[in-house]
This record gives C-alpha cells, structure tokens and sequence, in this order.
C-alpha cells in the first residue's frame, strides 16, 4: 500500500456488530423486530411516536451493555497515531467509537445520545429515556424527538463529508452493506477525485465492484491488521508523498 495524507473511513453496521449491537436489517428484513418503515420514517414518527420514541429508548439502554471492540479501537489508534488528515464517517448511531477514544468523527445519521427538537433545531446530549412531547431545554417547546436520521431526511454535515473525500487520497469502507445512499456512493467519488479506495468487510458489499482492493472477514481482525500496516509505513516514509 502506498502512502497517503489523506484518509476518509467510511464504517457502517458491520463494525459494531462483534459488539452485540443488532444490525440494521436482520432475518426477514427486520430492526430489532420492527419493520424501518414503522421506527425510521418521519411517516412513522407522525402515526405513532410512543412505538418510534419507545425504541430508540430500548437501543439507547442497551448501550450500555456494549462494549468497543478491536476494530474501534484500532481506528481510535489511527487517529492518535498516524501524522496525516484523518476524517472518520460512520453511519451508526451507537457512541462506540467515542468509547474507544476517536474524536476526528462524524455521526452522518445522527445519534442514539441525543435529542433534536423539531421546532427550533437545537440538539442536546441525551441519556436518559425521551417520551413523546419532551420540552426542549432551548425554547421550550414539547418537541423533542430522537437525533436519528430517517430515511427519506437528508444526512448529517454532506458538505464537509463531500469535501473531505474531494481532499482524500485514500477512502476505506469497513462493515457497511453498501446498498444505503449516499454513503454507497461515497467509494464513487472518491475514485473520480482519484483517490484509492478500500473494502474490509464480511462479505462483499453490494458496491464491491467499485474498490480496488476488497479484503474480506471480521472487522474485528481485518481492521487491527490495516491499522498496524498503515502506522508501519509511515515510520518508514512521509505521509504526503505517494
């Protein structure tokens, strides 16, 4: 592997899934036993908000039951270690990267530990359980809902994602399905802004065809063991030059 000054990881489910946290589609096309069309549209917030606030209340708990594991702490080492510019993109709304100590990251679908309110936009750090008609500590309306991006809402910060994978010479996808946009789209543009580009996943995502190298199997063996090859390489050489 060449060396680069400019890293974009992309991590979706299959990270924290040797964690104990539930992937997004499980057997039958279900979420922890819910349909995503009945916890993960704005449709189903407005039909029945205590099913939509009751859930994430129940994810949120079981936070606590889970721990990082080697694939995010490997990533927290990255950061702390490697000289370059390091952006880290995740699709989960767990706080398990945090946990491991990353702090160059970016929630693009929200978080479980945290409120929005929908009349003034304001989020908030939120632990504890979130019924319908929560107050909003900044204006004071009841409208506090989960900071979770549904499907058919637009992704947190795009821009900065966007120009972070314009600058980007390397972008490395680890454990997502590459079937949710815009992050399966995200290896396309990265290769036509000419950067290399990476798959550690399980299985072979549904956008595999766009890496140049794809490696497969756990997250929690294969992304130690690129960590480990990318801190090597840059004791030997600097990291802007390729």
């Amino acid at each position: 592997m060449a060396d680069f000054h400019s890293i974009v990881i992309l991590t979706g489910a299959g990270v924290s899934a040797e964690s104990g946290v539930a992937t997004f589609r499980g057997p039958g096309g279900l979420w922890e036993g819910h349909r995503v069309e009945d916890v993960c549209t704005p449709q189903a917030l407005a039909r029945d908000a205590e099913l939509v606030h009751r859930f994430y209340d129940e994810r949120r708990a079981k936070l606590a039951q889970v721990e990082p594991n080697a694939a995010h702490l490997a990533l927290a080492r990255l950061e702390a270690q490697w000289p370059g510019e390091l952006l880290l993109v995740t699709q989960n709304v767990d706080d398990l990267h945090e946990r491991a100590g990353s702090q160059r990251l970016l929630h693009m679908h929200g978080e479980l530990k945290s409120a929005l309110c929908a009349a003034c936009g304001v989020r908030e750090r939120w632990d504890a359980p979130l019924p319908p008609e929560s107050e909003c500590p900044n204006c004071g309306t009841p409208a506090l809902r989960p900071d979770i991006v549904f499907f058919g809402e637009m992704p947190y910060q795009m821009e900065r994602i966007e120009a972070a994978l314009a600058q980007a010479d390397l972008f490395v996808s680890i454990g997502t399905s590459g079937a949710v946009y815009p992050a399966a789209g995200f290896v396309q543009t990265a290769r036509h802004r000419g950067a290399a580009t990476l798959e550690l996943n399980l299985d072979p995502s549904e956008g595999s065809i766009w890496f140049e190298e794809s490696r497969m199997g756990p997250a929690g063996t294969l992304v130690p063991e690129w960590v480990e090859e990318v801190l090597s390489q840059s004791t030997q050489s600097s990291p802007i030059s390729r």
